[in-house]
């Protein structure tokens, strides 16, 4: 009543004004809800109007400052915690924030300031918000905090960027995300080890083949949701997929390098990159799908291969899913190295499809016995994780969470052994015969 009480004295008002004045109050609010950056439709739909009011509010952003120190204030309705972090190659700054309900005037964060290129922002997850700045060159955070109401001014949050050299910025960076640091850290990690380790005789290289294990999602990337948000596909698939590496590295045949072994998150490219550092002899990335409520209903395992055109729509629309983790973690999709865009075309890309599609085909053979599978399992679509131009690569679709007896597999130990018994013979077969024609260089 008070809703409608109030909205009944801002009419009355309304009508003493200029009828173009009335026209601008009343699209205003309508072009505050296009931002720049925009989360999955699936994400963005996930609080509706009522739970939205529950959210804190960002009404205003702005950028002030030049090259060398650069302040970004974003105003709110109420307090909140967040955590900003940098990023390297290209340079970002990355704010994680609670779920808010960002209200900002049309065209904010398009055009920079300062050291800010742009800035963009967004849902990204259930309960979870994200502004991403693309900065001009490397920069630190000097400052950063969150500025109680006062003197008739809301609630702000504040960050506050210096322009530093790209030494200073890597060493701003957490160890793990310094792109020079990691081979010297590897090193020093492998020099303390030996230097506590008695002296023994150099142990010849470790050719045997590489299997890489890649568990989708990870970090601030849930992947898809069941049981009101408590069943993460990237939990799901980090279970499994450390479950199947010591299932096959029990055979002592095969050396089994994991893309992730904790809830961190990977962009896309990288993962791509591991395999080929590593010369893989297989790539499997293990995911679980998921259809959004009122798609219908769909059930069992399904194996991916790479395609430039998609097997049907379910494929091209999870592929489209998929390939989107990277703009949730705040990368940008353009940063695929050329490197990788120019091989595909040679012939090693295609004899690397003949094999994968071989090894989707054994797979199959091997899990249908144990699993349930898709009514058609075989599929293919433009999966950036599979693009790896020399590796024979396959992504596993476990089952659906949005599925009740898939979820109930899921999240069974039992299930879990069997799926990952009959996948580790498959990778086996498949091995052992391409080696056996090919040699063992591959």
């Amino acid at each position: 009543m008070a809703s409608r009480a109030n909205h009944l004295v801002l009419l009355g008002c309304g009508l003493l004004c200029a009828a173009a004045l009335l026209c601008t109050q009343m699209t205003g609010p309508g072009a505050a809800q296009a931002p720049v950056y925009q989360a999955p439709a699936a994400q963005a739909a996930i609080a509706g109007p009522a739970a939205v009011s529950n959210f804190p509010i960002a009404s205003d952003a702005r950028l002030a400052g030049d090259a060398k120190q650069t302040r970004f204030i974003l105003d709110l309705d109420k307090a909140v915690q967040f955590r900003a972090f940098t990023l390297a190659d290209p340079y970002r700054v990355i704010v994680d924030l609670p779920q808010v309900s960002f209200q900002l005037p049309a065209g904010v964060g398009v055009a920079g300031r300062g050291l800010v290129k742009a800035f963009r922002y967004g849902l990204v997850m259930p309960g979870g918000s994200r502004i991403v700045f693309d900065l001009t060159g490397p920069a630190k955070i000097a400052k950063s905090y969150v500025l109680e109401a006062a003197n008739g001014q809301p609630p702000r949050l504040v960050l506050e960027f210096e322009q530093v050299d790209r030494t200073a910025f890597v060493q701003s960076l957490a160890p793990e995300s310094r792109p020079e640091l990691r081979p010297a850290i590897a090193e020093a990690n492998a020099a303390v080890a030996r230097a506590d380790a008695p002296a023994a005789p150099p142990s010849p290289p470790d050719k045997r083949p590489v299997v890489v294990i890649d568990p989708g999602h990870g970090g601030v990337d849930n992947g898809t949701q069941a049981g009101g948000g408590d069943i993460m596909e990237k939990n799901l698939v980090l279970g499994f997929g450390l479950a199947l590496r010591d299932r096959i590295e029990k055979s002592g045949k095969y050396r089994v390098v994991m893309t992730r072994t904790d809830d961190t998150f990977i962009p896309l490219g990288d993962r791509v990159k591991i395999a080929r550092n590593e010369s893989a002899a297989l790539f499997v990335s293990i995911h679980a799908d998921a259809l959004r409520r009122g798609e219908g209903d769909a059930q069992g395992a399904t194996i991916y291969t790479l395609s430039d055109k998609a097997s049907d729509s379910e494929a091209e629309r999870l592929a489209d899913t998929e390939n989107k983790s990277d703009a949730i973690g705040g990368v940008s999709l353009a940063d695929e190295p050329t490197e990788v865009a120019d091989i595909l075309i040679d012939l090693v890309q295609r004899e690397t499809k003949t094999f994968s599609n071989r090894f989707a085909r054994v797979l199959m053979g091997e899990m249908k016995s144990t699993v349930r599978m898709h009514k058609h399992p075989l599929k293919s679509a433009g999966f950036r994780v599979l693009k790896a131009p020399d590796v024979p690569s396959v992504l596993v679709e476990l089952g659906y969470v949005s599925n009740k007896g898939d979820l109930e597999h899921l999240v069974s130990e039992n299930w879990r052994n069997r799926t990952v018994g009959s996948m580790a013979q498959a990778i086996d077969a498949f091995l052992a015969k391409r080696l056996a024609t090919a040699g063992p260089g591959r």
